[in-house]
């Protein structure tokens, strides 16, 4: 053991350039790190969540914010929506000012209201008007899914259903994208009510003998599928959309049964009858032109506006 008290110290030798380079090194690195950021931004860059390809955000929103590699679809804003798919500054907004006022004084409603228009930039969660599309009128409600999830309170019941009754009053085609997780819940039964109240605006909507596309789009659950969503003449869907009343978790609670892989999925749904088309995003402006011009041909629509 006392052997090793009198053993040498190894040293290595280094040269001046060796100490030179290697204490230059970490700051070189640094700045590398530095540049690089600089360089790359945030907000340049999204990582697609089905196939995991990194995108260009420049390139996802010349191409509808649909994957180049996978064909996910993300969720978009109404705005963004609007752009895609009307004809350019041929949008008309109806009832913008329309407020959410906490009538059950659901506590904490008021600040829940006040961070989603913060975060949409909408005042409610959805957006109805009229437009045209290759030239052909129409009126339109998009679902803001960044407000609350696109939630069904008083004011979406409201607006939806007065865009049903002025479609029948200029004999108007009605197209509604839905986005939804349903019912809100702060709004309790007058939340509910909606379901019925844009249900009979449908039902007077077909008795004039005017057309209802309903688009779903991911996701599209609860009381806005069990209403205005599921009615539609001509039912589309976006591609993988997830469409259903509740989730799968909730249906294993209460049925004790588990539901078959992909069955809330727009191809399961087209599979059993609730979907008739399902269409690309990129391609969804087309289709509802062919499909409008189609009805206008054989229907009284106004077209002077």
């Amino acid at each position: 053991m006392f052997k090793d008290i009198f053993r040498k110290t190894k040293y290595v030798t280094i040269n001046s350039n060796q100490k030179q380079n290697r204490s230059s090194e970490a700051p070189r690195q640094e700045e590398a790190a530095i540049v690089s950021k600089k360089e790359l931004p945030d907000g340049l860059w999204v990582k697609c969540p089905k196939c995991g390809e990194v995108l260009f955000n420049k390139n996802l929103d010349e191409n509808g914010r649909v994957c180049t590699t996978c064909e996910h679809h993300f969720r978009i804003s109404a705005k963004a929506r609007l752009a895609l798919l009307v004809d350019e500054n041929s949008f008309e907004e109806w009832d913008s000012e329309l407020n959410t006022l906490n009538s059950l004084e659901f506590p904490g409603y008021e600040e829940k209201l006040l961070d989603a228009q913060v975060k949409s930039g909408a005042l409610e969660g959805v957006v109805t008007g009229r437009a045209r599309i290759e030239g052909i009128p129409f009126v339109v409600a998009i679902n803001e899914e960044s407000f609350m999830m696109g939630s069904m309170g008083s004011v979406v019941g409201e607006k939806i259903a007065r865009a049903i009754e002025r479609a029948i009053e200029l004999r108007l085609p009605m197209v509604i994208f839905s986005t939804s997780g349903g019912a809100r819940m702060q709004e309790g039964i007058l939340s509910l009510y909606q379901m019925a109240k844009t249900s009979a605006a449908l039902g007077k909507l077909g008795e004039n003998h005017l057309l209802y596309i309903s688009v779903l789009t991911d996701p599209t659950f609860g009381g806005v599928t069990a209403s205005y969503a599921s009615l539609g003449d001509i039912i589309i869907s976006e591609p993988n959309a997830l469409i259903g009343f509740t989730g799968p978790r909730i249906i294993k609670q209460t049925m004790r049964q588990e539901l078959p892989t992909g069955a809330q999925t727009a191809e399961f749904n087209q599979e059993h009858g609730l979907i008739d088309l399902i269409v690309a995003r990129t391609q969804m402006r087309p289709v509802l032109a062919r499909i409008l011009r189609y009805h206008q041909e054989g229907a009284q629509y106004d077209t002077t506006i």
